[in-house]
């Protein structure tokens, strides 16, 4: 179990790595499209081709995660990829933290560790075909309530002419990514198990592909909203909501199950709730500092508004987090063509 945690730590740091050491490439070059002459110029950028490199490094990483480990202890762990990148853009961009960004990093820790503890090894478990066409069933109906939902907001929206977005709308392109991105590591993983109850192992890539569809489905949804919603609400539902898809599904339609031990169940069940608090308090503690007592922040350094990919700002409106951070979260969306990030 603990050999897959560290797969999944080293897997999502190299996701999240790969993607700031891109992006600060791409500062210099220009928009990437089929030209020789553009291609070129990304190939021979050294951050950028770097970046790639351990970005690629890291999705085969989290497949062979997969392999080896329940997809409902793998998902989890992979949100601890913020906090990895909290630390590597501390320590190498110089980027300030302040207590709150600490606090989440240990508490995502703590859970890691605590997941690390009450995960076991568990039996190959037998899934059947005709499980998963319920579970696509189930996810297309919750998307079809979730967007009629969202239509109902931009109406009455529309209706009182107003220009940004209400928190509903925010919310549900936050879950409507989120759950994609969990589902993502799940129809991986169910590739891997197939083949270890004998079907043929070109399951393995058909349900990769199918895999990266769904992730580039929801960074579809999550750059949809964070065109004009707020970057901490999207970010956070969106990271909860791969989590406990992740999780809900590993379960229910993998057969995978809680530890039989009181104390490993405990711990797991805790590990899991400590990676979430973790990661919440990693994506909204800019905006938690603001609300502090005016004591408090003179006593407690604040830090710099960390965007970890984009350092300017065209606008007078306070930015929240980089959408960035909930890319972690997602498993495999890191495989998309580098075209459909830049338009983030």
């Amino acid at each position: 179990m603990w050999e897959s945690i560290c797969l999944t730590l080293a897997a999502t740091a190299g996701n999240n790595i790969g993607k700031v050491l891109q992006k600060k490439g791409t500062g210099i070059l220009p928009p990437l499209s089929f030209k020789f002459k553009v291609i070129r110029a990304y190939a021979v950028n050294k951050s950028w081709l770097i970046g790639f490199l351990i970005d690629i490094s890291g999705a085969l990483l989290m497949l062979r995660a997969l392999s080896l480990a329940p997809v409902s202890v793998i998902q989890p762990v992979s949100g601890c990829g913020l906090a990895i990148l909290s630390i590597f853009s501390h320590f190498y961009l110089q980027e300030v933290m302040n207590v709150i960004d600490w606090l989440g990093i240990t508490l995502a820790g703590i859970g890691t560790i605590g997941v690390g503890a009450g995960g076991e090894k568990q039996v190959a478990s037998s899934v059947s075909i005709l499980q998963l066409p319920w579970l696509a069933f189930f996810v297309v109906i919750l998307f079809v309530l979730l967007n009629g939902w969202l239509r109902i907001c931009k109406r009455q929206r529309r209706e009182q002419e107003l220009m940004e977005y209400e928190v509903v709308e925010e919310i549900i392109y936050g879950l409507e990514s989120g759950i994609l991105f969990g589902m993502a590591s799940v129809i991986s993983k169910i590739g891997f198990v197939f083949v270890q109850q004998g079907f043929s192992k070109m399951l393995i890539p058909l349900c990769v592909s199918i895999s990266i569809c769904c992730s580039g489905t929801g960074f579809y949804y999550q750059t949809r909203g964070l065109k004009h919603g707020r970057a901490i609400v999207i970010s956070t539902c969106a990271a909860v909501a791969s989590i406990v898809t992740g999780v809900l599904a590993g379960m229910l339609a993998l057969g995978e199950r809680l530890p039989s031990a009181p104390v490993a169940r405990l711990s797991l069940l805790l590990g899991w709730l400590f990676i979430m608090m973790g990661v919440i308090l990693l994506v909204s503690s800019t905006r938690l500092m603001r609300h502090l007592p005016w004591p408090l922040q003179n006593l407690i350094p604040s830090g710099a508004d960390r965007n970890f990919s984009l350092r300017k700002t065209g606008s007078h409106r306070v930015k929240d987090p980089s959408p960035a951070a909930v890319i972690p979260a997602a498993t495999l969306h890191h495989l998309i063509p580098t075209s459909a990030k830049e338009k983030a």
